[in-house]
């Protein structure tokens, strides 16, 4: 009995810690807060949008330089759609970007799309 109790205290720690990687909700952790200050946290979460990895955008510590810099967004998006739609999914509008399509790949739900949507149009 002792020669299994390693693999199943193993098995038990890698579960947890799955687990809890898992166990971002966003209801709970973004609970009194307004959509763009929702869609900020997401934006800078490294496990959900990361939108940091590759952008530079105003409060975002060690910015990516991959893809562009997000300010002005209402100029360069005055049709707030459609930047929904970059961000759901932006090889319909260039096949061969590098941007992961967050919303086709869910990624991000639906709801946390809206609320980086927020965020991201006012910047």
């Amino acid at each position: 009995m002792r020669q299994f109790a390693k693999p199943i205290l193993l098995s038990a720690s890698i579960v947890a810690l799955v687990v809890s990687g898992l166990s971002f909700t966003p209801k709970a952790a973004y609970a009194g807060k307004s959509m763009a200050e929702k869609g900020k946290e997401i934006s800078f979460h490294r496990q959900k949008g990361n939108c940091l990895a590759c952008h530079k955008m105003a409060d975002g510590a060690l910015p990516g330089n991959i893809g562009p810099k997000l300010v002005n967004m209402k100029a360069r998006y005055p049709d707030k759609s459609k930047l929904r739609a970059q961000i759901w999914d932006a090889t319909i509008n260039n096949p061969n970007t590098i941007m992961p399509p967050f919303g086709k790949f869910k990624i991000v739900t639906e709801e946390e799309i809206d609320m980086i949507v927020e965020f991201i149009y006012n910047l």
